[in-house]
């Protein structure tokens, strides 16, 4: 029996960042929107689009000739408000690949404008797309910018262009034609996720205690929790999983303000008089501190599960110090396609060490070349093959003239499965937690305050409610192992 006999498939399990014993935690409360239930992204965002598209036109703005593209961009990109680009930036900020509208530049443009730049979330220059539901905000605001640049919006610039995009975004999302459009025909937008029920049933059956804190309202999130989950649990169950319903919690404000809970009744309206507490309510409101003091445990024993890198983890993270958990819709579909790419993997690694060998070479022949040319000594250790022959200056460059040659066959082949590399996950922006052979801005953000991350909640039903999640040891550039 092999260690990976209990193991899901690869894209089905949950990654860890900081070690968590399930044993510890007491409650767990999720988000619902992209987390609980998925949409299918294309067919809401699309929808989306259509309703901002339609609300950009009253107001006279040109948008009529626009049309929705999901596949322009990803999450985890960070939109420059300064100069109407959209650029995916490594740990440290530098920006790897950047598109101005819709167009992505090309590398010298990109390094000309970007090579002295760093992105930092904190300045007010960048926004940070932390959701599936940036992709539509994304597609608008990049097609606006094209726009703008031909002289159709007027003298508006680049950071107010996008304040339009995204006020209008949220009233469509506020004012509840889109959500209407979706409780109507939720078989069109809703992916049903058979696992998930019985991943929460066993939580529960284990002493677990779920709650429910979504930023939507009740007349929206009712419906589509019974979608999700009357089909296998029966009417209205879903309620009987979560101890506590909370609707409109406003995250982030959610973890950090005092705002009271507002009672549900059995109708749906909004009891008036603030209201403490129990075990079965429906809530609006409230805040992350009155949940934790209901619960009776510390922060360190409730896990959060969302999907918002920021209003769901960062924020239950720093200021609660809850434990964590990202959904990573994107990653199931990557992590295939990185295993379908294997095999071409380890080529480009072997090419890529190859590769480092002759620089090593060249390097060491031309500090040989320097020293000679000025009669010093050559070197300390250099291999035999290294050290100039009867010829003297002349077989280093013999030698150097090989290796140049050898290094373009190399490029040649390095290439086109450094290219293939760059598309899995997403065709023009790669791997959501990579940015070229570092790590993504996203990614970085995940390590410091996801606990865990996995591709959708139902796989806490791989982990089962006793799993053990142990984080891996760090990799160091001077590890052995590389």
């Amino acid at each position: 029996m092999s260690d990976h006999d209990f193991l899901p498939p690869a894209p089905l399990r949950v990654f860890c960042n900081r070690t968590l014993n399930m044993r510890s935690i007491q409650a767990i409360g999720f988000d619902m929107d992209y987390t609980l239930v998925h949409y299918d992204e294309a067919e809401w965002e699309s929808r989306a689009y259509a309703h901002v598209q339609q609300r950009l036109l009253g107001k006279g703005i040109p948008v009529g000739g626009l049309q929705f593209d999901a596949e322009l961009f990803s999450r985890g990109l960070v939109i420059d408000l300064q100069l109407g680009n959209l650029v995916k930036a490594n740990r440290f900020g530098y920006v790897v690949r950047a598109a101005h509208g819709t167009q992505i530049l090309p590398h010298e443009e990109q390094r000309r404008i970007y090579s002295q730049v760093w992105v930092d979330l904190h300045e007010p220059r960048w926004v940070f797309l932390n959701t599936l539901f940036s992709l539509s905000e994304a597609c608008l605001y990049g097609q606006m910018v094209e726009l703008l640049d031909r002289g159709e919006l007027g003298e508006i610039g680049y950071g107010a262009l996008y304040d339009l995009v995204k006020t209008t975004m949220d009233a469509a999302h506020l004012e509840g034609e889109l959500k209407a459009e979706v409780i109507a025909d939720p078989e069109r937008f809703v992916d049903i996720d058979p696992l998930l029920p019985q991943a929460l049933v066993d939580l529960k059956q284990a002493g677990k205690r779920l709650f429910l804190a979504t930023n939507s309202e009740w007349h929206y999130t009712k419906p589509m929790m019974e979608f999700s989950f009357d089909r296998f649990l029966g009417k209205g169950a879903w309620e009987q999983l979560f101890e506590l319903t909370i609707v409109q919690s406003r995250k982030p404000s959610f973890f950090d303000s005092a705002s009271p809970f507002f009672g549900i009744d059995s109708k749906g309206e909004v009891i008036d008089g603030k209201h403490a507490l129990r075990q079965g309510g429906r809530y609006r409101g409230g805040n992350a501190r009155l949940v934790q003091e209901y619960l009776e445990c510390g922060g360190e024993s409730i896990l959060y599960v969302g999907d918002h890198m920021y209003a769901d983890v960062h924020v239950s993270s720093r200021i609660r110090r809850w434990r964590t958990a990202l959904v990573l819709r994107e990653l199931e579909r990557e992590i295939a396609q990185e295993q379908d790419f294997a095999q071409q993997q380890h080529e480009l690694q072997d090419l890529m060490r190859k590769k480092e060998r002759l620089d090593r070479e060249q390097a060491l022949l031309r500090l040989s070349l320097q020293r000679a040319e000025r009669h010093q000594p050559l070197p300390e250790g250099l291999p035999s093959h290294l050290i100039p022959g009867a010829h003297g200056l002349q077989s280093i460059h013999e030698r150097l003239r090989e290796l140049r040659h050898d290094g373009e066959a190399l490029d040649h082949s390095i290439s086109p499965l450094a290219r293939k590399a760059s598309e899995l996950g997403h065709l023009r922006w790669g791997p959501l937690m990579r940015a070229g052979n570092d790590k993504s801005q996203l990614a970085r953000q995940i390590e410091t305050h996801a606990d865990l991350y996995t591709s959708r909640v139902s796989n806490l039903f791989h982990l089962t409610p006793f799993g053990y999640l142990r984080a891996g040891r760090g990799v160091l550039p001077h590890d052995a192992s590389r």
